[in-house]
């Protein structure tokens, strides 16, 4: 959960030799999409922002910064998730759509949308798998900012 992530991020930011105030640990955590791999990447890309733009020193300013411009959102979404969110709602009218044709449509492998995004979107609730292929529910609509239509 976000607590176990937000630990992992405050011991990877002693050894780093970081100073991290637990509120900013919970801010990264939340957007590490629940995975330790994904924490310490974001930690990493946070203190080198840190050491080019504010003397090394992190702070709320900072880590929104590198959270915009990894094009990374308060759920973990990047550019990639949103754009095949998009894709479905917007190209393909919500769904359904095949896995081939869905990746196609974003320009991505097969396998990686089936291994690395869709596990993560269907945790959150946004993406259903059919026997007929790939829908946004509601919650993605939601989280575009689209209105959802039935």
């Amino acid at each position: 959960d976000v607590e176990d992530i937000a630990e992992i991020i405050s011991r990877s930011a002693k050894i780093l030799g970081c100073k991290l105030p637990a509120d900013l640990s919970m801010k990264l955590a939340s957007s590490a999409r629940q995975t330790p791999r994904v924490a310490n990447r974001l930690l990493k890309r946070v203190r080198d922002f840190a050491d080019v733009r504010n003397d090394s020193l992190i702070d709320f300013a900072i880590v929104e910064q590198t959270l915009e411009s990894l094009g990374v959102d308060h759920l973990g979404l990047d550019r990639v998730d949103r754009a095949l969110l998009q894709a479905i709602v917007e190209k393909f009218e919500g769904g359904p759509v095949g896995l081939h044709v869905l990746a196609a449509a974003i320009h991505e492998e097969r396998a990686t949308v089936e291994d690395i995004y869709e596990p993560y979107l269907i945790k959150l609730g946004m993406l259903d798998r059919t026997p007929r292929g790939r829908t946004a529910t509601k919650l993605a609509y939601s989280h575009l900012g689209i209105e959802f239509s039935a």
